[in-house]
């Protein structure tokens, strides 16, 4: 009976599992913590622009939210560029 590694041409490269569930688990809390930290971020920015958006609309008596509309689109836009950015990296 053939063993199915005899198969396989000698110049490839053979894979091996890590079996390492200490390495695993330190890569997966690397990545959670990373992604974490983004998503923080970005509801702090986008919190920062919602309120000083009230706060300007308030000290001007707006009818309407403009200030609060512009820069809380502004600071999506912002928390979306530097998630971006992190990402890249």
């Amino acid at each position: 009976m053939p063993n199915s590694m005899e198969n396989q041409p000698d110049d490839q490269p053979r894979r091996q599992a890590s079996n390492d569930p200490l390495k695993n688990t330190a890569e997966k809390s690397k990545s959670f913590v990373q992604y974490s930290g983004i998503a923080f971020q970005m509801l702090g920015t986008i919190g920062l622009g919602v309120w000083v958006g009230l706060k300007l609309d308030e000290w001007q008596q707006n009818p309407r939210h403009i200030w609060t509309i512009v820069l809380s689109l502004t600071a999506i836009g912002a928390s979306l560029y530097l998630f971006i950015k992190q990402l890249t990296r």
